[in-house]
C-alpha cells in the first residue's frame, strides 16, 4: 500500500521546545529522541511503534509575522512540486516553497483557499505508517473551516481523499469524513458562530485515559477549549490549547 495522500508526520513549533517536551510527555506519554542527521536542535517525538512527529523551534520570522505556536502534519505526495502548482491553480498560496532536507525528504508548506494550512511531505526513503488506534499515536485530523465542501473539492483534487460519511450535525452543518480506500482520515466541519479561530487543522492523538491526561494537561497550564465530549462510535474527545497556544486534541476510544 502506498502512503500518498496519508498523514506521515506531526510537528509542534512552539516558542519553548523545552517546555513543549515536558508538557506533551506527561500529557500524551511521547518519549522524545534527538534527531542528530538534521544537524540541527531538532527532537523527535516517540511512541510505541517509533518516531512520528517532531517539534522544533518557532522560527523568528514566522513570530514577526504573527504566526504563534502551533501543530502542523506533513502530508505525503509523490512529488511536492507538482503539488505545490497544483495547489496554486487550485486557488491556494504557498507559504514555503518546495525545499529539500538533507537525507530526509523534500517538503512545502502551503494554505488551502480558506486559509488552513499544511505541509506536503515527499520522504526520500519509505516511510511505515503506524497503526493509529495505539495509545500516544495520532489518531484522526480534522479541518474547522469557513466552507467544508470548498476545502474538501481543494484537499480531494490534491490528496486524492474521498468522503467516506456525512453526518448532519444540525446547526453546525454536515461533518465530512474523509479518507482514502475505506480508511477513514479525519473529518472536516464548518465552525461554529463567533468561533474566532480562523480556519485551522487540529490533530487529535489516541489514550487510554482520557480523564487522566486532561487533569495532566489543566494542571500544566493547558486550556480546555471543547469537551470532554461523546462522539458517534462510543469514543469521547477533548479539545485543547497547550500552554503556549497550539491547539490539539485527545481521543479515547470506546
Amino acid at each position: 500500500m502506498t502512503n500518498t495522500g496519508r498523514f506521515v508526520w506531526y510537528e509542534d513549533a512552539t516558542k519553548d521546545p523545552k517546555a513543549a517536551v515536558d508538557f506533551y510527555t506527561d500529557v500524551v506519554g511521547w518519549k522524545t529522541q534527538p534527531f542528530a542527521e538534521a544537524g540541527t536542535d531538532y527532537v523527535m517525538w516517540v511512541g510505541s511503534q517509533g518516531p512520528l512527529g517532531g517539534v522544533m523551534k518557532l522560527p523568528e520570522d514566522a513570530t514577526r509575522k504573527g504566526i504563534s505556536p502551533h501543530w502542523m502534519a506533513h502530508v505525503q505526495v509523490d512529488n511536492v512540486d507538482q503539488t505545490v502548482t497544483l495547489a496554486k491553480k487550485l486557488g491556494g498560496t504557498v507559504h514555503k516553497e518546495a525545499t529539500d532536507i538533507p537525507t530526509v525528504g523534500r517538503f512545502a508548506v502551503i494554505g488551502d483557499p480558506q486559509g488552513a494550512f499544511i505541509s506536503i511531505f515527499t520522504p526520500a526513503s519509505p516511510m511505515t505508517l503506524h497503526d493509529s488506534s495505539k495509545p500516544g499515536e495520532f489518531c484522526w485530523n480534522e479541518l474547522i473551516t469557513t466552507d467544508t465542501q470548498a476545502a474538501f473539492n481543494f484537499y480531494s483534487r490534491l490528496f486524492g481523499w474521498k468522503i467516506l460519511e456525512e453526518m448532519d450535525m444540525g446547526p453546525m452543518g454536515t461533518y465530512r469524513v474523509f479518507g482514502l480506500g475505506d480508511k477513514q482520515m479525519g473529518g472536516m466541519m464548518t465552525a461554529s458562530k463567533g468561533n474566532p479561530m480562523p480556519p485551522t487543522w487540529i490533530y487529535y492523538t489516541e489514550t487510554s485515559d482520557l480523564d487522566g491526561a486532561l487533569a495532566r494537561a489543566k494542571k500544566r497550564g493547558a486550556t480546555v477549549m471543547n469537551g470532554p465530549m461523546d462522539v458517534p462510535g462510543g469514543g469521547r474527545i477533548a479539545q485543547l490549547t497547550d500552554p503556549q497556544g497550539a491547539a490539539f486534541a485527545l481521543h479515547q476510544a470506546a
